[in-house]
């Protein structure tokens, strides 16, 4: 998933919906697989613009925004920022999921590939306004049957629709439902309202309670890839876990 802010790019890897993201990882890692990664590239992705680790302080050193900024003098933007490509999950399902970690709405946008040429070219400029930048995840898809049986509300239908995910992710309900062609404004003023009232709402998780409720109601949440690390970039994810005793 690609999130755009006003002055660099951030790549956020799926790490364990793919082996393919998986091999990003290990790229970065001189083969190692641990579930952050981090490295500025040049526009286009291919050249390393910096070291690579774990995380900034390991690729940068410890000035950071000196560091940023000495890289950014290299690369002005071509473009103004309300042009930037709006974030978009791989599946429904991970959005709704990642959208709920973070106590975000997800905006869905849902319809044929040509029904949504109108919104793609009208969402960016609403993405990237600064009241709306960040509040929000974002998710296109084409195939109804993604998210029809986790939605619930009347306006449960193709369009663009607002959804507060439930609290771990697996349902959401649709708060505010538009049409493709809506403009600009009317988006922005939808969004704006949803996230007040999703805001007013909704209570800031505390993570030991969430996890201990989600442990409580049997909630699991299953991957593609198998979950954990492989700190000795043996290719395998380590063991986790005591070895068990044989009888």
């Amino acid at each position: 998933m690609i999130e755009a802010t006003r002055d660099f790019v951030c790549i956020r890897i799926d790490s364990y919906e793919s082996e393919e993201a998986q091999k990003i990882v290990r790229s970065y890692l001189n083969g190692r697989f641990e579930n952050t990664a981090f490295c500025i590239l040049s526009p286009d992705g291919k050249e390393r613009l910096s070291a690579s680790g774990r995380g900034p302080n390991q690729a940068l050193g410890g000035d950071l925004a000196g560091a940023l900024n000495q890289i950014a003098k290299k690369y002005k933007a071509k473009d103004g920022s309300l042009a930037a490509a709006v974030p978009d999950f791989p599946n429904f399902r991970l959005g709704l999921n990642v959208a709920s970690a973070d106590q975000r709405l997800l905006v869905l946008v849902s319809g044929t590939e040509e029904e949504l040429k109108t919104a793609r070219k009208t969402l960016p400029a609403v993405s990237n306004d600064a009241e709306i930048l960040g509040k929000f995840h974002y998710d296109f898809e084409t195939d109804p049957s993604s998210w029809k049986e986790a939605l619930s509300g009347k306006t449960a239908q193709r369009g663009i629709m607002v959804v507060a995910p439930d609290a771990f992710g697996q349902e959401g309900k649709v708060m505010k439902r538009l049409v493709l062609n809506s403009n600009a404004a009317e988006l922005k003023k939808a969004l704006l309202e949803a996230n007040a009232t999703f805001a007013k709402e909704t209570a800031k998780k505390v993570y030991s309670e969430h996890v201990r409720a989600g442990r409580r109601e049997g909630v699991e949440w299953k991957m593609p890839m198998e979950y954990g690390e492989d700190r000795d970039g043996d290719g395998k994810i380590d063991f986790r876990g005591p070895p068990r005793r044989e009888r």
